[in-house]
């Protein structure tokens, strides 16, 4: 599947999050960048199921969990505010974190994937200066692996988390 191109992603974040040191604020809990809808690719929404097999495995009750809230989700009107599927409520952590989509891997430290612009959540790097977040900023280039693994499997239209999960 994805998994060369996982580990290239989470290495990438892995030098982000060093370089990035006192800065980066993510942590367990916090959940701020878990809301609203947004796409992933099908490739994110083929591992997110696999994720969630593994846990029905694992944890029924947690699964079925996940799944109640996407069939909730996906049957109301779209929120900005509304949190993710796989975001535990109370414990505030993703509950499919292993199978989480690259977007929600690459959010939060300065990282550049395939552009010019570096995103950093907000909540990081507060006080810092636009020299201090280019210089802990890393540069992910996947050498068009997601790309071509897309091509592969046809997919060229993208879903949310809630689809991905709530079928």
């Amino acid at each position: 599947m994805d998994s060369e191109l996982v580990q290239i992603v989470d290495a990438a974040l892995a030098e982000a999050v060093r370089k990035g040191g006192a800065w980066i604020a993510c942590e367990p809990g916090c959940a701020d960048c878990c809301l609203g809808p947004f796409p992933i690719t099908q490739l994110d929404a083929q591992r997110l199921r696999q994720g969630l097999a593994q846990l029905r495995a694992a944890d029924p009750g947690r699964a079925a969990r996940v799944v109640e809230r996407a069939q909730k989700a996906a049957s109301a009107p779209e929120c900005e505010d509304d949190p993710c599927p796989a975001l535990d409520p109370e414990h505030g952590t993703c509950d499919l974190y292993a199978a989480r989509p690259l977007t929600c891997r690459t959010f939060g430290p300065a990282l550049r994937w395939n552009s010019e612009a570096v995103g950093v959540c907000e909540l990081c790097f507060i006080g810092a200066s636009d020299q201090e977040i280019a210089d802990c900023a890393v540069t992910l280039d996947d050498q068009g692996r997601e790309a071509a693994l897309l091509e592969q499997m046809g997919a060229r239209r993208q879903t949310s988390v809630t689809f991905a999960l709530a079928t």
